[in-house]
């Protein structure tokens, strides 16, 4: 019998976070793993741990030109892709309040758009892989609407339905982790949340129910800025929200 080749993956907004940790295990586990982010330091750092392991493909994700150059480097040094998992998204977040228009914009263009690019890049790579898998991280502000007042439709949930329906019949696994506090049912009896309270609890949490390959996983956290930290410039005066307050947003993504 040979041996079984290595999973490879794409991991998107990997330098920091929960998406760091998850980058670790995925190494630590004997994966490949091609990165993006903005971020090269902590990257370069990995890739000096696991050298034979990293494939470094930085750049902007909001740019599809850019996008599409990165899925050309990985068809030409790996061929195919077995998982992407899409983490990079908007440090911005809104208050609950009607979002003004500008700020749905941005939402769109450096979440929704840039999903969209990386997927589309991402799909013939997938094609060719092993049980391939298309993975989203969603924040509170992309998997539900960026506006109280604003159409459902234009959420990463959204998106992510409508990809899983058009490549139902591709045998590709789609799933959108979400964080679980937008569901009042996830609560305990005192208010709080079962928690995944680390960076490394909750990517252990995240890989171990993607082995089951669900349409959605619920991510029970307590602490959204250390999963998902702001960057030094936007984290004056930024507070985490009560968890089991639904209507309440707050910053869970790095840069794209």
């Amino acid at each position: 019998m040979g041996v079984k080749p290595p999973r490879r993956y794409w991991l998107t907004g990997a330098s920091d976070g929960v998406a760091a940790s998850l980058a670790v295990k995925l190494l630590e586990s004997g994966a490949h793993l091609a990165i993006s982010s903005r971020s090269g330091k902590p990257c370069q750092i990995l890739s000096e741990r696991y050298p034979n392991q990293i494939l470094m493909v930085p750049g902007d994700l909001t740019d599809s030109q850019t996008v599409r150059e990165i899925g050309e480097r990985i068809t030409q040094q790996w061929g195919s892709l077995d998982t992407v998992i899409l983490n990079a998204g908007s440090t911005e977040h809104a208050d609950g309040q009607p979002a003004p228009q500008a700020f749905i914009e941005h939402l769109i263009r450096s979440n929704l758009l840039m999903a969209s690019f990386c997927i589309e890049t991402a799909l013939p790579l997938l094609q060719a892989g092993t049980l391939p898998h298309l993975v989203g991280i969603a924040s509170p502000a992309t998997y539900l609407s960026p506006s109280l007042t604003e159409a459902s439709g234009s959420t990463l949930r959204s998106l992510f339905e409508t990809t899983r329906a058009r490549l139902a019949s591709d045998g590709i696994a789609v799933t959108l982790v979400h964080p679980g506090f937008d569901e009042q049912s996830l609560c305990l009896d005192d208010g709080s949340l079962p928690t995944a309270g680390s960076t490394d609890e909750a990517a252990a949490y995240i890989l171990a129910h993607l082995a089951e390959r669900p349409a959605e996983l619920k991510l029970p956290i307590a602490a959204l800025a250390a999963l998902w930290p702001l960057p030094a410039s936007a984290q004056a005066g930024q507070t985490d929200a009560d968890p089991c307050q639904a209507s309440v947003w707050s910053p869970i993504k790095g840069r794209p």
